[in-house]
């Protein structure tokens, strides 16, 4: 059987591998040069398996005023004459009842804890370099209140498999010394001792590396894809800047590109672009200046990740905008992150930005399409494509096969 996979990012790539694995005629194409050159390029590093909690929460709502007055939110809104910007942010809007976050948060922990297992096992087969480190994540708070309430969250994830401690101002400067720097105002933290770093292109530089390895497979990169012609019920190609690509089934697993591909067959996907950005701060000589264990700064929504000998930084939420670089909300970034670690070299921080494709809900959507009959789907994944890419992958490559799949996989089904 043979299957196109449109898409090489981290997402793309890990199932055309899987694809290829199960034994498919396996063809790639992603309009880059490179593999994971868009959202999976610089992305914050971490394999956040245990904190997959939405955006789209409960506390969400009625912080928004504040955030969209405040110059240094970690949320930005700019509206545009979009109707499909508003209906995503009205369907963003009634996913963040509680009782729908709940589910989501479950029923995001099984697919994570899936991706966790399936990248062991990928990595006791396949030897991939990729400064890949289990050294444990702290979620740091300086409001008590949050605190209290990061503690409930605890105990709700306990339940689903999740193993983490509430520590201590003082337990949590023990644990990671880099965070003398907020002695003052620290509460105190939620610590995660299974969580995961890695750099995202490199794990899809090297996976790529493996999947041309794979028999029978073809990866034409710098090819375009603009359609995908459908007679009947299937699509029977992809057109591309190289000519129609034919094959038995089609993934579409190219994030931000899904849209435009779906939309004229009927299927208008609600993914939208949640535009991050990231610094990659070079600690040769300066090793002891960022936390050896990932951090994530609650309040200012910052993550920070050790990767081999760089520190990669990643924050905010702008809703609207392009994927350029905002030099103003860099230069914040380096602020905030210049009062956490005051020590840290970020004149040499290497600067990025990207688009997210994200749900409303912040579940992806994995699975067949309604708009053909051999068309499939693994794209959504939003600011979770490294930790979630080889769950999805697998789940997809069960449904397309006929195989029992690994978890449930109704609530990932495309809509």
């Amino acid at each position: 059987m043979r299957v196109c996979v449109i898409g090489a990012g981290v997402v793309g790539v890990a199932s055309a591998y899987f694809l290829a694995r199960q034994g498919y005629e396996v063809t790639l194409v992603d309009g880059r040069a490179q593999p994971g050159d868009e959202t999976s390029h610089a992305n914050g590093g971490q394999l956040s398996y245990s904190y997959v909690a939405p955006l789209a929460g409960p506390g969400v709502l009625p912080n928004v005023p504040a955030w969209l007055l405040r110059p240094d939110s970690p949320l930005r809104f700019r509206p545009r004459l979009d109707p499909h910007q508003w209906r995503w942010c009205m369907q963003f809007a009634l996913a963040c009842r509680a009782s729908v976050s709940r589910r989501v948060t479950a029923e995001m922990l099984t697919l994570s804890y899936l991706s966790r297992d399936v990248l062991h096992a990928l990595l006791e087969q396949e030897p991939l370099s990729f400064s890949h480190l289990r050294n444990g994540k702290l979620i740091v708070y300086r409001s008590k209140a949050l605190l209290e309430k990061a503690r409930a969250l605890v105990a709700y994830q306990a339940s689903h498999g999740a193993d983490q401690q509430v520590l201590s101002a003082a337990q949590t400067l023990a644990m990671e010394p880099a965070l003398a720097g907020m002695r003052a105002e620290l509460a105190g933290a939620v610590y995660t001792p299974g969580e995961e770093v890695g750099d995202c292109l490199r794990f899809t530089e090297a996976l790529f590396e493996r999947l041309a390895r794979q028999p029978r497979t073809r990866i034409l990169m710098s090819t375009r894809v603009s359609a995908l012609r459908r007679e009947g019920a299937r699509i029977v190609a992809a057109r591309t800047s190289a000519g129609d690509i034919e094959a038995d089934a089609y993934v579409v697993a190219s994030g931000m590109g899904s849209r435009a591909l779906l939309r004229p067959l009927g299927q208008d996907v609600p993914i939208y672009g949640l535009k991050g950005y990231s610094l990659s701060v070079p600690l040769k000589g300066h090793e002891d200046a960022g936390p050896a264990i990932s951090v994530t700064d609650y309040e200012r929504r910052i993550v920070y990740a050790r990767i081999g000998p760089v520190l990669r930084m990643a924050a905010m939420v702008d809703i609207g905008g392009d994927a350029g670089i905002d030099e103003q909300r860099i230069a914040l970034l380096k602020r905030q992150a210049s009062d956490t670690f005051p020590s840290l070299p970020l004149a040499a921080a290497q600067p990025w930005a990207g688009l997210r494709p994200a749900t409303p809900s912040g579940k992806p959507m994995i699975g067949p399409s309604r708009a053909a009959s051999n068309l499939w789907m693994n794209l959504g994944q939003g600011a979770l494509g490294f930790t979630l890419a080889c769950g999805s992958a697998a789940l997809l490559t069960a449904q397309m096969a006929g195989i029992p799949a690994p978890i449930e996989p109704r609530p990932f089904l495309p809509v």
